[in-house]
């Protein structure tokens, strides 16, 4: 899939939502599958993963904060994931319907912050996880905007802006903000938004197949 991607920070360029207040330091959301109960998860872990499959008419994704030793949040439509400072990483499960669903991570931290937030789609049959988003900014060490553009530039590299074309997900319109401060000083603050555009039909192929890839 291809996946179209508009990257800005502070001033200029596309209008910028405002700085949102930060959610409350709770996960606010359905969590689905085996590895979720009540308002946790644990991550997986490869080879050893239980089964899962979402219910008809969804499919299922990881989100994984972290590892980081500040506080993060993302939001998907209402849904609110919070990783506390008390875990380095924490990951969620949940299950998101076809269409276009606006995705937000907010991190604050005067002295400064790393972030990481990287989200999979689950392949039909457990054949894996597809790479849909990556996000890292500092984590280990502190964000910057030095570090920010990398990330973008990065994400430039990438055959038609998609980590696995194989996936049924597309990234659109993702932009951050940092607020403003003097060009040498580490932001305390980050907003970055996207739109997670999620397609109805099922992917054919397992991640990283090299028939998608011919295909691009």
């Amino acid at each position: 899939m291809a996946a179209a991607w508009l990257v800005g920070c502070g001033g200029g360029g596309p209008e910028l939502p405002k700085l949102s207040d930060l959610p409350a330091k709770e996960t606010v959301a359905t969590l689905a599958g085996p590895l979720c109960e009540f308002s946790a998860c644990k991550c997986r872990e490869g080879a050893g993963d239980p089964p899962q499959a979402a219910p008809d008419g969804f499919k299922r994704y990881e989100v994984r904060l972290g590892p980081s030793d500040n506080e993060l949040w993302v939001s998907i439509d209402k849904m609110v994931l919070y990783k506390s400072l008390e875990r380095a990483e924490d990951c969620f499960y949940v299950d998101v319907a076809p269409g276009r669903h606006p995705v937000r991570l907010r991190v604050s931290r005067e002295t400064g912050f790393g972030a990481k937030l990287k989200i999979s789609e689950l392949a039909p049959d457990n054949q894996g996880w597809y790479d849909t988003f990556d996000f890292q900014c500092g984590s280990p060490g502190g964000c910057d905007r030095a570090s920010l553009s990398e990330w973008k530039a990065e994400v430039a590299t990438y055959p038609k802006n998609i980590h696995d074309p194989c996936g049924s997900t597309k990234i659109r319109e993702v932009v951050w903000q940092t607020g403003r401060l003097p060009d040498n000083v580490p932001p305390g603050d980050l907003q970055l938004d996207f739109i997670l555009d999620v397609y109805k039909f099922a992917p054919t192929w397992p991640p990283g197949h090299q028939e998608c890839a011919r295909k691009e």
